[in-house]
């Protein structure tokens, strides 16, 4: 009997929520990432699983990281420029 070592998490999950409620581009690599764990771990290339593994879990973690800049910026400028149209009375 083969000694295989334990499966690693595919983050298909994380990689889902994360294309659909934050960055595409970035969740879109996650998740094809995240699908490539369970066939190579089936496969028998636990390393090969391992690594796809972890970059699905960076890529879940780029596109929600991405989302949350965006949204700070967003509040940002728009946040001034009502502040600043309060300060002008032009509201």
């Amino acid at each position: 009997m083969e000694n295989k070592p334990e499966k690693p998490k595919n983050y298909l999950a994380l990689s889902i929520i994360s294309t659909i409620l934050c960055c595409l581009p970035a969740g879109i690599v996650s998740i094809v990432y995240a699908t490539k764990v369970d066939s190579a771990y089936a496969m028998g290339e636990y390393d090969r699983a391992a690594n796809a593994s972890k970059n699905a879990k960076t890529w879940a973690i780029v596109s929600i990281a991405v989302a949350a800049l965006f949204w700070v910026l967003y509040i940002a400028i728009f946040g001034f420029a009502f502040f600043a149209a309060m300060a002008n009375g032009n509201y």
